[in-house]
């Protein structure tokens, strides 16, 4: 499974770097831009994760600790880019079609299967499930301040000309997602595989 997960990290950082030449192309180069898209920076975020942990899987060596808790707020962060995408606010963002279904619904899904049948995690405290916030709220701020600042923001329904309270709205109902998605995580955590079946002796 290490070695499937190095190949999933690297296909996505291919994936990426795709995405970012094709809108460079078409005019829309900046990589703080590219970058601002949630989907884009959770995807190389977590990709990195990914990448370390499955080299510490191939070489026989433990994941520790604080790798386990920043896969298992990548794959709460996935989650909520597969919810977002595909039943909140389908087709935002300027990615093609086969791009948007990679990281809008292929990555997640194998981050959330990596995540149940990969067990090199323990069960995570639930007193540590506020560590889900800080990178979502931080990139939250940025795009906030920036939308003020020079009036580009990633998506449609951060625009400040919405206004005050429903950009609020959106927040929230952001916070909220988040939160259930690491809660669904962290509960995940607590699932074991199902023991491997012992192969028959030799002279069965």
């Amino acid at each position: 499974m290490g070695v499937l997960r190095l190949v999933v990290a690297v296909a996505v950082l291919v994936v990426l770097a795709v995405s970012y030449a094709e809108q460079r192309a078409a005019g829309r180069g900046a990589l703080v831009d590219f970058l601002g898209y949630f989907t884009n920076l959770t995807s190389l975020l977590a990709s990195v994760v990914l990448l370390v942990t499955g080299t510490l899987l191939v070489a026989g060596r433990p994941v520790g600790a604080g790798l386990t808790v920043a896969r298992g707020v990548a794959a709460a962060c996935l989650v909520v880019v597969a919810v977002v995408y595909n039943f909140l606010v389908p087709g935002e963002g300027g990615a093609t079609a086969w791009v948007s279904a990679v990281l809008h619904l292929g990555f997640p899904c194998v981050a959330a299967l990596d995540w149940l049948l990969v067990a090199d995690r323990p069960p995570l405290p639930w007193r540590r499930l506020w560590v889900v916030l800080p990178y979502p709220l931080a990139w939250l701020g940025v795009v906030l301040v920036r939308g003020a600042a020079d009036g580009w923001v990633p998506y449609g329904f951060l625009l400040p000309e919405r206004g005050a309270g429903s950009v609020t709205l959106h927040v929230l109902g952001l916070v909220v997602v988040l939160v259930a998605a690491g809660a669904l995580v962290w509960a995940a955590s607590r699932v074991r595989r199902l023991p491997r079946r012992r192969a028959a002796p030799a002279d069965a």
